[in-house]
């Protein structure tokens, strides 16, 4: 049973019991109820501002998970201060003379040729751009 029902049913006991609105006793228990109308009252004031919070809170913590989604973009795998520009992208390449994995940014690709850090073969590369506007490379 609900606070509000619980107090309607007092209030319904308190009817049929035909005190007398006279006696000290009669007036201090219809002031109890009343404290307790009161205090019911208050309850679900509380708790509809709190549903109402809870409603606010809710719509931020949406709002800031698209905040954080924007911000923090996950897709972009490179170690880069820039991380997850469009315009930071690193390639894989292989040095054919030693067989060494080299990552290589867009900048050193652009550039056309670097060393390979471990037997200092001269790398090259040439760019060649798609229609979707992205970087390759190819070794030589």
């Amino acid at each position: 049973m609900e606070t509000i029902e619980s107090l309607g049913y007092l209030k319904g006991l308190l009817d049929g019991l035909d005190l007398d609105d006279n006696k000290k006793e009669t007036k201090a228990i219809k002031a109890i109820v009343d404290v307790l109308t009161n205090l019911t009252e208050d309850v679900e004031d509380i708790t509809e501002g709190m549903e109402i919070l809870a409603d606010q809170i809710d719509a931020v913590d949406e709002d800031l998970a698209e905040v954080e989604d924007y911000l923090m973009d996950d897709d972009c795998d490179c170690d880069c201060d820039d991380c997850c520009d469009d315009e930071c992208q690193e390639f894989e390449v292989e040095c054919p003379l030693c067989g060494t994995q080299i990552t290589v940014d867009e900048d050193t690709v652009l550039e056309g040729t670097m060393a390979c850090p471990n037997c200092g073969e001269m790398l090259e590369f040439e760019v060649e751009c798609d229609d979707e506007d992205e970087d390759g490379e190819e070794e030589k």
